[in-house]
């Protein structure tokens, strides 16, 4: 296997871990109004991601830096065609970011409300934002034999495109209510888990659509295989969710959302950003990667950090394991 190749089966397993985990804390972030029903039980859903929030934002960084580093084309074509939706995601999570800090800075009811406000629509949004970008991703844009792309904004909000944003929306928020139910205790825990069936039934149907219709125009073998894992395993998450079992819930949710992320870049392989206007035009793991000795000096760099980075984060979830509940809140806690 080239190394061309070995960095864009990296990138996608970035991207995963990115979904995995930054999935759940949008999915948290937008259950603070679904699921909450006072500010000491949005207290308590912002405590379950208060620790691993901003670590979670770290595997966006790094599959950001890594397309950047090995194809370079690659991460032109795509931030400049892309520039405005993009803008907006990194604009709501520089706001999601200070609203979890800021929120209990000052006591007045105002102040706190309008930053759960802010987290709420800073969590929504993206989520649905990067569905709309990955779709967009596999069905190909406008790109032009000088690798630019040449289509505007517009373009980019198409049946496709949206149906794959509400599938990212309702993925993630079904994720992140059956994290709530792994991560709570009492009241709220039951009713995540009511609510995660729910938006589950919802999610199935919008994403097996999704699926089929990306099997139907661009898959192969492989992709089905992709796709009949991640429908199983969504099944398998809602049936684990019903008999009360959030652990199994959450780690089938997860696998979801690997297996679908893995199907979109099966059905990439070997492009990166298909061109709509001529196959001729595509951007591939070839003409838009970085030198072979750039990609070997990355994959040294790589070998030796991705293990201290994955040790360090599993250590932040083990001791931020345990529930907690409104019982946990102190009466006079912001």
């Amino acid at each position: 296997m080239e190394l061309h190749d070995v960095w864009f089966v990296l990138i996608a397993v970035l991207w995963i871990g990115y979904f995995f985990l930054e999935g759940f804390d949008f999915g948290v972030g937008i259950l603070t109004k679904l699921l909450a029903r006072d500010r000491t039980e949005r207290r308590v859903l912002i405590n379950t991601i208060g620790p691993v929030w901003d670590g979670n934002e770290v595997w966006l960084l790094t599959a950001g830096g890594a397309t950047f580093a090995a194809f370079p084309e690659w991460y032109a074509t795509l931030f400049s065609g892309f520039y405005l939706p993009l803008l907006f995601i990194l604009i709501c999570l520089i706001i999601r970011g200070v609203a979890f800090e800021y929120r209990h800075k000052r006591p007045e009811d105002k102040w706190q409300t309008n930053w759960e406000h802010a987290i709420f629509w800073t969590s929504l949004l993206p989520a649905l934002l990067w569905g709309v970008a990955f779709a967009n991703i596999v069905r190909g844009v406008k790109i032009d034999k000088d690798m630019e792309y040449v289509g505007n904004f517009w373009d980019l909000l198409n049946p496709y495109a949206i149906l794959g944003g509400l599938v990212t929306l309702t993925l993630f928020t079904f994720h992140g209510a059956v994290f709530t139910a792994l991560k709570t205790e009492g009241d709220i825990r039951v009713r995540a888990r009511k609510l995660a069936l729910q938006l589950g039934l919802v999610t199935a149907v919008l994403a097996l659509g999704f699926l089929i219709w990306t099997q139907i125009d661009k898959g192969d073998g492989k992709s089905l295989a992709a796709m009949i894992v991640a429908v199983l395993a969504l099944v398998g998450a809602l049936g684990a969710i019903k008999a009360g079992r959030e652990g199994w819930s959450f780690a089938l949710s997860g696998v979801t959302i690997a297996a679908a992320v893995a199907m979109l870049f099966l059905t990439l392989f070997p492009n990166v950003m298909p061109s709509s206007l001529n196959e001729e035009w595509n951007l591939t793991v070839t003409n838009a990667s970085s030198s072979p000795y750039t990609l070997k000096i990355m994959t040294w760099c790589a070998a030796i950090a991705t293990p201290m980075v994955l040790l360090y984060q599993s250590w932040t979830y083990w001791v931020f394991r345990k529930r907690i509940g409104t019982r946990h809140i102190a009466a006079d806690s912001h």
